[in-house]
């Protein structure tokens, strides 16, 4: 049975965040708030975890899970490669709404789907994801909605999709908004726009001037 946290309530804040730490290292789900939509999320590092992530959703392999972490400092461990535009990039716009697509350690004992050696990576603008990251380590986040279905702005909305695949919803009230993060592409000598959202071209040129735009 899926257990519901209000996290505008400081006791049930507390409660929830420690419940939702305990069941992402038990390998289990949990939906959390973010600054753009709500997120599914588990243990970056749990092959299973992340596998009934994409099962709640019914999306496949093909389709990778991006990864959400609670502080700049987190990428040392997680990639390489990681070009001086990019970290202009993370001073710029972290906490935010830019995703990074980079190398990851080839090290790295995790599953996210088939991503040739990549990782999308962003750290959120939202203080309980923030909190839950911190506590937890890196999580495979994705849109906590089922593939093909509008990406949710509140916890109702995520929970009616869901349902007891989660084990702990953390209800932060609406999302400030439905417009995606934008995504960059960091893996090669320039950076390269792969879906705009949030951050227009020019927010971005004004950090990386030389900034491609992808077909």
């Amino acid at each position: 049975m899926a257990r519901r946290y209000d996290c505008n309530d400081a006791t049930d804040r507390t409660t929830g965040l420690r419940e939702a730490a305990s069941a992402v290292r038990r390998g289990e789900l949990v939906v959390l708030p973010t600054d753009t939509v709500y997120g599914i999320g588990a243990d970056a590092f749990s092959t299973e975890g992340v596998t009934d992530l994409l099962d709640a959703k019914g999306r496949g392999r093909n389709m990778p899970t991006p990864v959400l972490i609670g502080s700049p400092n987190t990428l040392h461990g997680l990639v390489t490669d990681f070009s001086e535009q990019a970290w202009e990039l993370v001073d710029a716009f972290w906490p935010g709404a830019l995703t990074l697509v980079a190398k990851h350690q080839p090290s790295l004992q995790w599953d996210l789907g088939d991503t040739r050696g990549t990782v999308a990576i962003r750290m959120p603008l939202h203080p309980v994801a923030i909190e839950l990251l911190t506590e937890v380590g890196p999580m495979a986040v994705s849109s906590a909605n089922l593939s093909g279905h509008p990406s949710p702005e509140d916890c109702d909305a995520a929970q009616e999709m869901l349902g007891d695949s989660v084990s702990v919803y953390l209800d932060g009230g609406p999302t400030p908004g439905i417009v995606p993060s934008s995504i960059v592409d960091v893996t090669g000598t320039v950076p390269v726009l792969l879906r705009a959202g949030a951050l227009s071209v020019e927010d971005l040129r004004k950090v990386v001037p030389d900034l491609e735009v992808a077909n």
